[in-house]
């Protein structure tokens, strides 16, 4: 009888959700994307809280050429940030400073040169194979610890895209290329077709979803994004869905109208996992003064 009791326990875990397993993290991270827009904007500008885990997310490495008229090529990246203020050495010492910084690498993104930047793979086995060797190389060049999954535009079936970047977080984190991947969708129905596709097979190998709450309706209130939220938590199950705002206010519920009070209120909940902001690079003319704000609501105690 012990013995059947045991096999039946066997069976219903095997039988769980593979993102139920999702690897555990902080509910005090706050993560920016910095690098895009080459404003010269530097590691050392953003203000930093030491009690808070920080994560740089570069933005952005890209399967294109850098010609000046950039064409996809199959999984082979390329860097498309600000190495001159954002380089090597520059990752190391703001990485030696402070052992909760972290660098990670951003993949894909809105656009490339004046177009949109698509996800185009020949195949999956080739694509996966080309991604792991240029990824490796450039992580390992600057000293980084995660990738960011950025792809808004698509030029593959949902299955196929799960299936690359699924493949490409598991082969990089086995090979000790990296320690953590995150994900970056937002509610648009070819978006979350992709990215539920890669969550629903791969989402025991994500570590956060950096939702973007900011493509919402500027007018959202703070019931509106708290609805949202609950939504995408749903959508995510099991995920750490971070909130997030954009920096320009041109989006979503902005820090100006309400995005802390929401923050607060999530907190008081126990379900404030974290906070991203886009961008560094805008967020240098108004003095960073909403990344202070977000790092002090996670460093408070609830």
């Amino acid at each position: 009888m012990m013995i059947l009791q045991a096999l039946f326990l066997l069976a219903i875990l095997q039988a769980l959700p593979n993102h139920a397993a999702a690897p555990t993290a902080t509910a005090d991270l706050f993560r920016e994307y910095i690098g895009a827009e080459f404003n010269n904007v530097k590691f050392t500008d953003v203000p930093i809280n030491p009690q808070v885990d920080f994560h740089f997310l570069l933005a952005f490495a890209i399967d294109y050429d850098t010609s000046g008229s950039p064409s996809p090529t199959n999984g082979q990246f390329n860097v498309f940030w600000d190495t001159d203020n954002l380089g090597a050495s520059q990752i190391s010492s703001i990485k030696s400073q402070n052992p909760k910084i972290k660098v990670a690498l951003s993949l894909g993104g809105d656009s490339v040169s004046n177009g949109n930047c698509y996800f185009t793979p020949s195949s999956v086995d080739s694509w996966v194979s080309n991604a792991v060797t240029s990824l490796t190389a450039v992580i390992r060049k600057y000293n980084l610890d995660g990738i960011d999954i950025d792809y808004e535009h698509f030029k593959s079936n949902p299955d196929t895209f799960a299936e690359c970047i699924g493949r490409l977080i598991t082969t990089l984190k086995n090979n000790g290329v990296i320690s953590f991947a995150s994900i970056a969708p937002f509610d648009d129905p070819e978006v979350q077709s992709h990215y539920q596709a890669l969550w629903n097979k791969y989402g025991n190998v994500i570590d956060y979803v950096n939702f973007q709450f900011y493509a919402y309706d500027q007018e959202t209130s703070v019931d509106q994004f708290l609805k949202y939220y609950d939504e995408q938590s749903s959508n995510y199950d099991g995920g750490k869905v971070l909130v997030s705002f954009i920096s320009d206010g041109s989006g979503g519920l902005s820090p100006a109208d309400g995005f802390f009070k929401a923050c607060d209120r999530l907190k008081k909940q126990g379900k404030l996992q974290g906070i991203f902001a886009w961008s560094a690079d805008d967020s240098k003319a108004n003095g960073f003064r909403y990344e202070r704000q977000s790092q002090a609501v996670l460093a408070t105690p609830n």
